[in-house]
């Protein structure tokens, strides 16, 4: 999965804490927009999901590398003329819009092919421009996270793209430890001069926690989450929370944790309380009861629900 940031429009470390009155969902509507995945996992089809859940965005992935700095969806599939552009087209007919998620767990990624930050943002730009994009998403995990090099390409790249896109919601996600996230790159972009609105975890997958409260293990997370931005930034609890983001993963997780739709509202009302910048998940592929065993395939969620009833669940919030 991917982080994701909002630029623009808030208050730099150097001048002290953000206003307590941050935007709020209903005035960025991109704060719910769960994942949707035209790889595999048998896609829904995006105006169902609207008309069943009054969701009006989706985070689309992934935007990988197609060969060197050349953004391909999956690496493979074009920009323009395929099933992505068309998703597109079908969101934005029934008054919504995308954020397309650049990264992932798999595949070539551009924050690691592009030679530098400047090759890096033009890959950026190339999509944003396709799209006429108000918001993107960058997923930075695994040995991309982990390279300070990657991170600090990233970080100078996304101040290329905020230069030159004023307004641009950007978001940045990366996985998470039961206690909060490595904070290594939110430190970087903080001593970079690089302010996101939210900074997004992925509190799941932690290897040991099958069987525990999957909805207070995130909120754990997410207090993490805060304070590390707290202290890269010097932010005010309250502008810290409307920094930070939270990006669950619905039913059976890799790692065989349950997340189920009780722990959604738990999560959502966590979010509500503290005014978070992000509340999203992996993915609207999976929300939908299996119809026998689970078949980890990305089709649907291994727990009891209703049908779309996570997305449901997350577009009751309103920031």
């Amino acid at each position: 999965m991917v982080a994701t940031v909002l630029i623009g429009g808030t208050t730099t470390a150097a001048s002290g804490a953000a206003p307590s009155d941050g935007p709020k969902a209903a005035d960025v509507p991109q704060a719910v927009a769960p994942y949707l995945y035209n790889g595999w996992g048998n896609p829904p089809d995006p105006a169902m999901v609207m008309d069943a859940t009054g969701v009006k965005w989706f985070t689309l992935a992934f935007v990988l590398s197609g060969g060197t700095c050349d953004p391909k969806w999956d690496g493979s599939r074009p920009l323009v003329g395929g099933v992505d552009a068309r998703t597109v087209d079908v969101i934005r007919a029934k008054g919504g819009d995308v954020v397309p998620s650049f990264g992932g767990a798999g595949g070539s990624k551009l924050e690691q092919t592009c030679p530098d930050a400047s090759a890096l943002a033009g890959a950026y730009q190339k999509v944003i421009d396709a799209y006429g994009l108000k918001a993107i998403d960058i997923d930075i995990e695994g040995d991309a996270y982990g390279d300070p090099q990657v991170q600090q390409k990233t970080i100078n790249a996304l101040k290329q793209v905020k230069a030159h896109n004023s307004g641009l919601t950007t978001y940045v996600t990366f996985p998470s430890a039961k206690n909060g996230p490595d904070a290594s790159m939110i430190k970087r972009a903080a001593g970079s001069g690089l302010e996101v609105d939210g900074w997004t975890i992925m509190p799941f997958d932690f290897g040991d926690a099958g069987g525990q409260d999957m909805g207070e293990l995130t909120k754990k997370a997410a207090e993490g989450l805060k304070n590390t931005v707290k202290d890269a930034y010097g932010y005010s609890d309250d502008a810290a929370y409307r920094h930070t983001g939270i990006s669950s993963m619905n039913g059976i997780t890799d790692a065989n944790e349950q997340v189920t739709p009780q722990n959604f509202e738990a999560i959502r009302t966590y979010a509500q309380e503290h005014h978070l910048a992000r509340l999203t998940y992996w993915s609207a592929n999976r929300d939908r009861p299996c119809p026998g065993a689970y078949p980890n395939d990305d089709t649907c969620s291994g727990v009891d629900q209703e049908p779309w009833q996570f997305t449901k669940i997350f577009a009751g919030y309103t920031g």
